[in-house]
């Protein structure tokens, strides 16, 4: 069973076993999975950040961290291991009968020791070839989340796209205490000016003016945009 989940079969049967082996029925924490989850941590990170690196050239560091911290992160990791059927194959002490009294941390740590068990006994090729394949709808789905919240680069794209010129961000106005400030701000593009928006500081402001130009271009659905719109409230 545990081959056909995988897509892969262990030429060394015992380093599957041990990768499925919490620390809570084995006879010595030496031969539980928690030393192959330190090592499958490792070698998850360098694929995804490979992955990342080659698949957005255009991202910064930064960027290029954010998504890597989602993608291998404790919960999704676990969301993995729920969703593939490999929190099923963990072999647990009592206390721990199904998989509604398992932590999250327990799902993700055999996500993480499958992996260094498959780097171990096939090489990082296999390796990466597993993890790609049950990490790759994590990674489009978290990066293509980040992208639609950076809407000033979305706007950017489609502002040099469609009209040929770059978005200006013009502050109108601020209220409020030096410690606590709150920015209006909206966008003009090739002389056009859409409707302004608050922010806690120029960043966010920018971003939610980059969303309003969206909306009124038709580029994003229309939605209840009041919240943007509404200068606010006094401290």
């Amino acid at each position: 069973m545990a081959h056909r989940l995988l897509g892969y079969t262990f030429k060394n049967p015992n380093m599957l076993k041990e990768a499925l082996t919490h620390a809570s029925i084995a006879d010595n924490r030496l031969l539980s999975n928690e030393r192959m989850e330190f090592l499958g941590d490792a070698v998850l990170d360098l694929v995804v950040c490979g992955e990342l690196y080659r698949r957005f050239p255009e991202h910064l560091e930064g960027e290029l961290t954010k998504i890597k911290s989602a993608v291998v992160s404790r919960r999704t990791c676990a969301e993995v291991s729920n969703e593939t059927g490999l929190t099923d194959l963990l072999i647990t002490g009592k206390g721990i009968s199904s998989r509604a009294d398992m932590p999250s941390s327990l799902a993700a740590a055999v996500y993480e020791s499958i992996c260094a068990a498959i780097y171990l006994d096939g090489g990082f090729e296999v390796a990466k070839e597993y993890i790609l394949r049950t990490m790759n709808p994590k990674i489009d789905a978290i990066a293509a989340d980040e992208h639609r919240q950076n809407y000033k680069a979305v706007l950017q794209q489609h502002a040099q796209k469609a009209h040929g010129a770059t978005p200006i961000y013009e502050l109108l106005d601020e209220k409020g205490p030096d410690h606590s400030k709150c920015f209006e701000v909206c966008v003009v593009i090739d002389g056009n000016r859409f409707n302004s928006a608050w922010g806690p500081n120029k960043k966010m402001a920018e971003q939610k003016a980059a969303l309003l130009a969206l909306e009124q271009m038709g580029v994003f659905a229309g939605k209840d945009m009041s919240k943007l719109l509404d200068p606010p409230q006094a401290q």
